[in-house]
């Protein structure tokens, strides 16, 4: 079905979300440049399988109430926070909608940061074209602090209260809801993984998949600096990075590593993954291309 002002072919419920949240949004439009992107740990399971493989037999990527996973809280189900948070936002657009029909995350990547718009949510990203915008909704803050500021790429206020704003580096993003879908060879530029995955099957997945690979500059910290940042997330994650490092230093890698072992619990890892996000940023020009 298709309607005025928005992309064809969008789904009514689709259609509905957009319009409650236009309707609340104001400012000038988006201008060309931030893409959107989908942050993730390239090397987790999703449904059994490892995410890319997963991304390479469905050909779609997946909201975490098709997945039941996620990199953030895991309230995807009927009257659980996401699924509340979700009403309120979308007007009960999704209230009794199928999980496929629901929309997935991002993040508006305004700062043009080389990790992506929101590594707290994984050390990669998927970069979605341009178009996506156009069927996408965005808050600030996080939806999880039921957020008042909205906008649409027609009315586009919240970079400017982003940009005023001074939380801390992990939670400066712009939340983003894709809506009608994103399929891989239609919505994704390219995939940008950490450089701590060359060499692995993270790789390999990744070069079966329909779009360019990339590469970022990477997270890295010794244990040394690691500890220095206990008071981040807590002493006992800390502790936890610096015993599961490979030689003294800890990657994304290792942490995937050590989540696929069964041995630590995943939310204790993506605590791990926090300091190392925050303070393991590597400053380097991006290294593009294969």
């Amino acid at each position: 079905m298709d309607f005025p002002g928005f992309p064809d072919g969008l789904p009514l419920r689709a259609h509905r979300a957009l319009r409650h949240v236009t309707a609340r949004a104001s400012g000038p439009a988006l201008a060309p440049g931030p893409h959107i992107t989908l942050n993730f740990h390239p090397d987790r399971l999703s449904g059994g399988l490892p995410v890319l493989d997963s991304l390479a037999r469905d050909g779609v990527y997946h909201s975490q109430f098709v997945t039941g996973t996620s990199n953030g809280g895991l309230t995807a189900h009927p009257g659980g926070d996401r699924w509340r948070w979700e009403s309120r936002i979308f007007g009960g657009a999704y209230d009794d909608a199928e999980a496929e029909e629901r929309p997935v995350y991002g993040a508006l990547d305004f700062r043009r940061q080389p990790g992506g718009a929101a590594p707290r949510f994984g050390s990669s990203f998927l970069r979605l074209d341009a178009p996506v915008a156009h069927r996408a909704t965005f808050c600030y803050p996080d939806s999880a602090a039921e957020p008042t500021d909205f906008g649409v790429a027609g009315a586009m206020p919240l970079i400017t209260l982003a940009e005023a704003d001074e939380r801390d580096a992990l939670d400066d993003y712009i939340e983003c809801h894709v809506h009608g879908g994103v399929l891989l060879t239609r919505d994704v530029r390219a995939l940008v993984l950490d450089p701590s995955y060359r060499g692995t099957p993270v790789e390999a997945a990744a070069r079966r998949l329909p779009f360019p690979l990339e590469w970022h500059p990477g997270y890295r910290l010794t244990a040394d600096r690691l500890h220095r940042h206990a008071d981040f997330r807590g002493a006992e994650y800390t502790r936890l990075g610096a015993r599961i490092a490979e030689r003294g230093v800890l990657t994304p890698r290792v942490i995937g590593d050590a989540a696929r072992t069964g041995r630590y619990d995943l939310q204790d890892l993506k605590k791990v993954w926090h300091v190392l996000a925050r303070f393991g940023a590597v400053r380097e020009p991006s290294a593009v291309g294969n």
